[in-house]
């Protein structure tokens, strides 16, 4: 016989969990009291919030679902907005929150919330636990859901006396069995031979490849494919280290703040392969330019997402790396050297010339100069704002990963997935790079980071202001600035001292190279802090 919250972190065992994130409370205390003593390595995050970022970034870097837990209430409902970018980006995570008593559910009790009703837009699947002898079929089941098909959310919310209530008779399931929940994996063979036809038939053809396509783990294949045919590629955000950046077949980020020269070079395709992307806005703004004067085949897990924004010619379901390697069994014939010619031509005389500021940083050249002296298999965690749009554009990615918060967009964001990254690659070096809006967003985890020694480096791109909002009042409203001003902000020099981090300040890039040799040469947690210019913009 065990209780239902020893039940728990039992299932968490056999699932392999290792480190999860949370903040305890009342109503998930039970849960609480039987991990200590565990094998479990739990972080404690400052904030909710934080603990469903960290575990992102720990899944994303791990290739393993990421595990958070919260108590009810605010606890619960602080986890959200991180569940909610979970969401978006596909980023399988098994969210656990305690609820009040199962016979209080509905009375509006102390930190009574309704939290699978509020999360359901934001999840694959959610429970609420009746019997505390469902707990393992559940959680079974949870992971599972989290980690097949298009990745994402499952939440399990477990009522105080069903943590506390006994299981006579604990068995954990080998299978799961799910009648209504078939993921597709192979791709369609009839489908498959249609696209070699129209490689065949193409002069032009591009691969977009998506966050999708990582989250399947298919980059050696797409690459691998991509190289033996001579197939250019272009990525989403999301899509950032399919190929390596300086890859002569990677042609950048398309997108709004994409390279004009990825842009082109999909507009212009005359065969255009999608592959785990939604076709979102930010990626093509105008749908309708990817389907003209021209064939498109969409190939993702979710059949929800095919045809959603753009009607393809050739749908395909299936996952990323089954369908690449069915491609590598085709034989075809191609000659493509002609379109590799002109995107050549496109990406030397398109390439965006800046005129920065010599009297602050300039992002761009820094973001590159310190991707060159990252190692090679570094993680580089954006946060989202200007930051985000200069890392995206000058971060070089070698054999090392890009994390980012990219269909949600959630500042304060780097840090924690930062610190998930870390716990989960200990060898690896990991560096979040953030502005001074999203810093303060996030800058008290740098108490979880002090607390359980999570060796993460830290760039403040520090100009000030809401970067990106003040640029779009410069474009919209004819820099009529709103709420933009960042006045009253910490001394971080003051505040690293006040967390025993070790900290840098670059004020111009006169001495980039040996700040940034300091930096990175440092084993430890470091903060470095860049001057930017309040003016610079990402366009």
């Amino acid at each position: 016989m065990m209780s239902g919250a020893a039940a728990m972190v039992k299932c968490l065992e056999l699932e392999g969990v290792h480190t999860l994130f949370g903040y305890p409370g009342a109503a998930i205390c039970p849960f609480y009291d039987a991990l200590a003593g565990s094998s479990l390595h739990h972080v404690l995050v400052r904030t909710e919030q934080n603990a469903a970022h960290a575990a992102s970034g720990y899944a994303r870097v791990s290739g393993r679902v990421g595990v958070c837990v919260a108590t009810s209430g605010p606890g619960a409902t602080n986890l959200l907005t991180g569940i909610a970018s979970a969401y978006m980006d596909s980023i399988p995570l098994v969210v656990i929150t305690g609820q009040v008593r199962s016979d209080l559910l509905g009375r509006d009790v102390f930190q009574e919330a309704d939290i699978t009703g509020a999360a359901e837009p934001f999840t694959k699947h959610s429970y609420i636990v009746k019997k505390a002898a469902d707990l393992p079929r559940v959680f079974k089941e949870a992971f599972y859901i989290a980690n097949t098909g298009r990745k994402g959310p499952v939440l399990i919310d477990i009522p105080i006396d069903i943590q506390n209530a006994v299981i006579k008779n604990f068995h954990y399931p080998e299978e799961v069995n799910l009648r209504t929940y078939k993921p597709t994996v192979k791709g369609h063979a009839v489908q498959i031979k249609k696209v070699i036809k129209e490689l065949e038939r193409a002069k032009r053809p591009i691969i977009c490849a998506g966050g999708g396509v990582l989250l399947s783990e298919a980059e050696e294949e797409l690459r691998s494919f991509a190289e033996e045919h001579g197939i250019p590629v272009v990525s989403t955000m999301m899509g950032i280290g399919v190929m390596p950046t300086e890859h002569p077949l990677y042609y950048g980020m398309v997108g709004n703040n994409g390279k004009a020269y990825a842009n082109r070079a999909m507009n212009e395709s005359d065969l255009l392969i999608m592959v785990g992307a939604r076709v979102a806005d930010r990626a093509v703004s105008q749908p309708d330019l990817i389907t003209r004067n021209k064939v498109l085949v969409h190939i993702d897990v979710d059949p929800a997402e095919i045809g959603k924004n753009a009607g393809p010619s050739i749908p395909l379901v299936g996952d990323a790396k089954h369908i690449f390697q069915d491609f590598q069994k085709e034989e075809f014939c191609c000659d493509y050297g002609e379109w590799l010619t002109t995107l050549n031509e496109y990406r030397s005389t398109m390439e965006k010339k800046r005129t920065p500021n010599p009297d602050y940083v300039d992002p761009a050249a820094f973001i590159t100069k310190l991707s060159e002296k990252m190692q090679e298999d570094g993680v580089y965690v954006a946060d989202v704002g200007q930051n985000q749009i200069w890392s995206c554009g000058y971060h070089i990615v070698k054999k090392g990963k890009f994390l980012t918060s990219g269909g949600m967009g959630t500042m304060g964001y780097s840090i924690p997935a930062a610190m998930g990254a870390k716990t989960a690659a200990m060898d690896k070096q990991v560096i979040a790079v953030c502005g001074d809006g999203s810093f303060q967003m996030s800058m008290m985890e740098l108490a979880t980071i002090r607390q359980h020694n999570i060796p993460v480096k830290i760039i403040v791109l520090k100009n000030n202001y809401l970067g990106m909002v003040r640029e779009y009042q410069h474009y919209t409203y004819k820099d009529h600035y709103s709420v933009v001003d960042l006045s009253g902000s910490p001394d971080l020099e003051k505040l690293s001292a006040a967390y025993g981090i070790p900290y840098l300040r670059l004020n111009t890039m006169e001495h980039a190279d040996e700040v940034l040799d300091a930096f990175l040469a440092e084993d430890n947690t470091m903060l470095l802090e860049c001057l930017i210019d309040p003016m610079d913009l990402v366009k």
